[in-house]
């Protein structure tokens, strides 16, 4: 089965065993175009729990729905073409308010099943909603077999992780030589490409738990993702910092302590109040005598804010977790640490 799967893919698999048992269901309990049941299950499969269950539920309702409109229309026109035509007059639109735009055409081609048998009686609108109950609940059965998304986003922290601290690095190696590199170009694009897919799979993971809200993962993403706003505006101002200056150095030193405290838990208290310092600092100093002086001091000091304000969204972040998630931080600071040494 493992061979299977690893040609096939999971998916595809359970696709193609639900289709057949949904056929083989429907042809044991005699329902005419059994098949049709195997179709649904093709159609309901879906990529996490959540979205499989809301479907199956919106299948069973569109079905309902369908059947009675249909129903309706060939008692009152008869089984013509016309009849099936004002059907799907009045179902699109109540479908698409109702919201079972994915339902329309399954739901139709049950009805067809009507007008092909000429008949609305209780036995056949019993066959046809058989049909949708069997292939729809296969379908979420089915995904209630899923696979947890768990270690791959771990794995993603610490590459997310990972990449954060390369870029403050190299960015304090350009504070000290004034130049940015091309390695600093492709540190920035990979990040923002891992930020991307690993949201996708938190709000995928997220909505592979039916029973709680699973959200940890997608709040440090979007933590994450703030970060990387704010690296941008660093760079930027680390662009424009062209004299080396023992403040230039000192700036250099934090971002350095910064990096190396990506992962941890917290910040030590030294570093905050060292950012507060430094910046207490620029205040108190003379005013620069010349304007290339100015906008050097001006960019060292926007920097440092900014500095200040990578670690805060981390502090919030913190502060803001529920126990369970806080664990759930902890254990994947401790990950961190372990993988940098």
């Amino acid at each position: 089965m493992n061979g299977i799967r690893h040609i096939f893919g999971l998916r595809t698999v359970k696709t193609a065993l639900g289709a057949a048992l949904a056929i083989y269901l429907s042809q044991r309990l005699g329902l005419s175009y059994a098949v049709n049941s195997g179709i649904i299950v093709i159609l309901s499969v879906q990529t996490t729990k959540r979205k499989s269950r809301d479907l199956a539920i919106m299948r069973l309702g569109s079905t309902v729905l369908a059947l009675t409109t249909g129903a309706i229309m060939f008692s009152l026109i008869g089984f013509t073409s016309i009849a099936f035509g004002a059907y799907v007059l009045a179902f699109i639109p109540l479908a698409a308010k109702l919201k079972f735009n994915d339902s329309i055409v399954p739901c139709s081609v049950l009805v067809s099943h009507l007008l092909a048998v000429q008949s609305v009686s209780l036995p056949w609108l019993g066959n046809e909603m058989m049909q949708m109950v069997i292939g729809a609940g296969i379908g979420f059965l089915l995904n209630l077999q899923m696979p947890s998304l768990e270690k791959k986003l771990n794995e993603d922290i610490l590459e997310i992780e990972k990449l954060q601290k390369s870029i403050l690095l190299n960015m304090a190696e350009s504070l000290k030589n004034h130049q940015s590199t091309e390695k600093e170009e492709e540190l920035f694009k990979n990040l923002e490409e891992k930020l991307k897919k690993s949201y996708e799979l938190a709000l995928a993971e997220s909505e592979n738990h039916l029973t709680k809200n699973v959200t940890y993962y997608i709040k440090y993403v979007e933590m994450r993702s703030v970060q990387f706003e704010i690296l941008r505006y660093m760079k930027k101002y680390s662009k424009k910092i062209y004299k080396n200056t023992e403040r230039t150095e000192m700036v250099e030193a934090l971002t350095k302590i910064v990096a190396d405290q990506l992962q941890e838990l917290n910040p030590k208290d030294k570093l905050i109040t060292e950012l507060v310092e430094y910046k207490e600092i620029f205040k108190s100093m003379e005013l620069p005598t010349t304007r290339e002086d100015f906008e050097n001091r001006a960019s060292l000091y926007e920097y440092v804010g900014n500095l200040e304000h990578l670690i805060d969204v981390k502090r919030s972040f913190v502060e803001h977790l529920d126990s369970c998630d806080r664990m759930k931080f902890e254990k994947d600071a401790k990950m961190s640490e372990s993988a940098a040494f």
